[in-house]
C-alpha cells in the first residue's frame, strides 16, 4: 500500500538504512578482507578501532576504509574495561585514540563505542562523544559459525539499526558471514550505510553527554 501510494504522489519510498560497524582493528590481515568484502558489495561500514593497534603498516588499511568513504570511530586506546578508571586515564585512553585517528585519516572521530559495552555517567560525562553500542551475534567466539552470525543479524535487523561485528585478526568466519549477511539485507530492502549518515539520515543530533548510547537510531530507549 505504501509502495501503491508513493506511485500515486509521484514520491519515491524511503528505503530501510542500517549500518554495519566493526570493532578491534585496525589489521593489515583481517581489516583488509572486511574491506575488500564490503567493497565487492558496493557498501559502506563504519570500524572502531583500537589505538595500540594502530601502527604504520595498520594506519595504511584505516585510512583505505577513510578514503573509501567509512567512518573511522573511537573505541578506546587499550580495550580495557573503562568504568573502573579513573577520569585521567579514561581521557587519555580516548584522546589518544583519537589522536591517531585524526594523525592518519584528517579525520577526528565522533563516535565511541566502549569496550565490552561497559560505560557509566562518569565516561558519558568525560568523553565528548556521542556513544554506539549496537547488535551483536557473539562472533568472537569460534565455535558460532558464519551461517550462524549471518541468521542472527539477518532475524535481529531493524530500520536505523547498528549491526555490531569484529575485524580483529584471524575472524575469518565474520569475512564469510558478510557474504551472506549483505546480499540478504539488500534483497529486503535495506541500504547500508555509515553510523555518520544514519544519523543525517533520521535526522538524530549528535549529542555527546545526553546519557544515550544508540543500538537504534534514534535510540527507542530515549
Amino acid at each position: 500500500m505504501i509502495a501503491v501510494l508513493a506511485l500515486l504522489t509521484g514520491c519515491k519510498e524511503e528505503s530501510k538504512v542500517i549500518a554495519l560497524t566493526f570493532d578491534d582493528g585496525p589489521n593489515v590481515t583481517t581489516t583488509v578482507k572486511m574491506l575488500d568484502m564490503i567493497e565487492k558489495h558496493g557498501i559502506t561500514a563504519s570500524f572502531f578501532v583500537n589505538g595500540m593497534h594502530i601502527d604504520e603498516e595498520s594506519a595504511k588499511v584505516m585510512k583505505r576504509a577513510h578514503d573509501m568513504g567509512c567512518d573511522i570511530g573511537n573505541h578506546s586506546y587499550s580495550h580495557h574495561a573503562m568504568s573502573s578508571l579513573s577520569d585521567e586515564d579514561i581521557i587519555s585512553e580516548v584522546e589518544s585514540t583519537s589522536a591517531l585517528i585524526e594523525k592518519y585519516t584528517g579525520e577526528a572521530p565522533q563516535f565511541f563505542r566502549p569496550p565490552y559495552i561497559d560505560y557509566n555517567r562518569k565516561m558519558m560525562d568525560l568523553i565528548p562523544l556521542t556513544f554506539i553500542c549496537g547488535n551483536g551475534c557473539e562472533d568472537w567466539l569460534p565455535e558460532v559459525s558464519p551461517q550462524e552470525r549471518a541468521r542472527r543479524q539477518i532475524e535481529a535487523a531493524v530500520d536505523g539499526g547498528i549491526i555490531l561485528l569484529h575485524d580483529f585478526e584471524g575472524n575469518e568466519s565474520t569475512v564469510e558471514a558478510l557474504d551472506i549477511l549483505i546480499p540478504e539485507l539488500k534483497k529486503q530492502g535495506y541500504r547500508f550505510v555509515t553510523v555518520t549518515e544514519l544519523f543525517k539520515i533520521k535526522n538524530e543530533p549528535l549529542t555527546p553527554h545526553n546519557g544515550t548510547i544508540y543500538t537504534t537510531v534514534p535510540s527507542v530507549t530515549q
